[in-house]
């Protein structure tokens, strides 16, 4: 941000340059008029829009502070057992405030720890458009280039998706290693993939996303299979080695969306199963990091991998739950999202994020201590309507209470109209959440009252699992059952229901 003192400083100028131009000769008023244009500040015609800066401030690569995490302490390096990655991170603001950038690039920041870097340092450059060859324009990478030679980094990280052109121009400027943020969130997901559909998932967006971005060295751009001697089907143009590796991709890129496929029917199986035995389903979707695993744990006793990480849960775990009043429901966890989630790794996952599409009610998680949870939940939201669940109700858990501010908590739970805080550590919440899931999830929708004998004890036990019992009472002739079940059951119960008197 600009200092106050700075800011006097410019003003100063700006009415040096004014009173300049009124008592200079007319042939030095072009030069004073571009130095007034130069050192020109809203502040000083009362057009200011909140954070609006001079146009050298806004062109200039912003610091932001607080982003190192250069490790002192080499015991720890040691422990890590790898030689972490020094990187610089770069971002271009070219909308919303200065707080959302650095947010931004904050994130970007914890992305990078999370796939085993050391950050350096991070800028910001203030442009309406990133620049279509370097990103952030060719006078600005020298100074980047600089910052790195500085700091002794390796990589520069890019909190954008750069083109594959963008890519290869700023190497040539900066001397090191580039990568954007979608590289970075692949890398990621490779780390953390556990199971073989996840890691055939990651693999495709993988391959997705490196086919455009194949380059070529030396003579392997041109080398032709081909050229008249080499024998019978040898001759001819034939293809480059560019060209022979971009097949060879898409080869094993249509093998992979086969397998994916395949792997794909089991959860299909599981998930119709749950549906013919009408078993409500609910899932906990949100933002990477927000806490969705221990919710799981928390609701389910499941024991799933809870880490401080980002990405640390990729392949989804479905539990079976009970609410207060003994309905049975399952709970799966997911795969959590991120602004700006490539749009490939959402196909890739999408197999995997069906257990949303599929749900009766979604549990979307937000992390209530974040500086930015209303950008969370607007990122979540954007994925879950490209996966065509938008329809699906909605409960709002505002988690991490015990951590947050009383008066962010208090906004959200206003602005939010389902919505509950709770704090899946500390287990503050959590009666009231369940007591929510059990009001929301969808109810059996036939009345039934009926005289069950006791050698149908099974069609007892699927009320109790798949309904909701009102009333039950043990008779001489069976079992005397008021409950709400579905269309199927009360079909089976019906032979035994008292005829409706005359």
């Amino acid at each position: 941000m600009t200092s106050s003192s700075s800011s006097s400083q410019t003003f100063r100028a700006s009415r040096s340059g004014r009173r300049l131009a009124n008592t200079r000769p007319e042939g030095l008023r072009a030069d004073a008029l571009m130095e007034e244009d130069v050192a020109w500040s809203p502040e000083i015609d009362g057009e200011r829009d909140g954070d609006q800066l001079d146009r050298f401030d806004r062109a200039a690569l912003r610091r932001v502070a607080g982003l190192s995490t250069e490790l002192e302490d080499v015991t720890e390096v040691e422990y890590r057992q790898l030689r972490l990655e020094r990187v610089v991170l770069v971002g271009v603001w070219t909308s919303g405030t200065v707080q959302d950038a650095e947010n931004s690039l904050a994130e970007l920041a914890a992305l990078a720890e999370t796939a085993g870097a050391v950050v350096l340092d991070g800028v910001i450059q203030r442009r309406d458009k990133p620049d279509p060859a370097t990103y952030i324009g060719s006078g600005k990478a020298d100074e980047l280039r600089d910052i790195v030679v500085e700091t002794g980094a390796d990589t520069v990280i890019c909190d954008g998706e750069l083109s594959p052109g963008q890519l290869i121009q700023l190497e040539d400027v900066v001397k090191v290693k580039v990568i954007d943020r979608t590289a970075l969130i692949l890398d990621i997901f490779a780390q953390h993939a556990k199971s073989r559909e996840g890691k055939a998932q990651v693999a495709l967006a993988q391959m997705e996303y490196m086919l455009p971005r194949l380059r070529g060295w030396g003579q392997s751009l041109s080398r032709q299979m081909g050229g008249g001697s080499g024998g019978i089907a040898t001759r001819g143009p034939g293809e480059t080695k560019i060209e022979t590796d971009r097949r060879r991709i898409r080869e094993k890129m249509a093998k992979m969306r086969r397998e994916i496929a395949s792997m794909k029917t089991g959860r299909e199986v599981k998930r119709q199963e749950r549906r013919r035995n009408r078993v409500p389903s609910v899932a906990i979707a949100g933002y990477t990091n927000a806490g969705k695993s221990s919710l799981l744990n928390r609701l389910t006793g499941a024991g799933v991998l809870v880490e401080n990480a980002l990405f640390a849960t990729l392949d989804p775990t479905v539990r079976r739950a009970e609410t207060p009043s003994g309905r049975t429901y399952t709970l799966a966890d997911t795969v959590g999202f991120v602004r700006h989630l490539p749009h490939h790794l959402v196909e890739a996952f999408r197999s995997t994020m069906e257990e949303v599409g599929d749900a009766d009610l979604i549990l979307h998680v937000v992390d209530g201590a974040h500086p930015d949870p209303e950008e969370q939940l607007a990122a979540v939201r954007e994925v879950i309507r490209d996966i065509g669940a938008a329809g699906i109700p909605e409960i709002v858990v505002i988690n991490k209470a015990d951590a947050a501010d009383p008066l962010v908590l208090q906004r959200l739970l206003r602005i939010e109209k389902r919505s509950i805080a709770v704090s899946a550590r500390t287990g503050e919440g959590i009666p009231e959440l369940l007591d929510l899931i059990d009001r929301e999830l969808p109810r059996p929708a036939v009345e039934i009252e009926a005289l069950v004998p006791y050698t149908c004890g099974n069609l007892i036990a699927r009320a109790h699992s798949e309904g909701e019992v009102l009333s039950q009472e043990h008779t001489a002739e069976g079992t005397l059952l008021k409950a709400w079940v579905h269309e199927e059951l009360a079909a089976e119960l019906a032979p035994y229901t008292p005829a409706p008197a005359a």
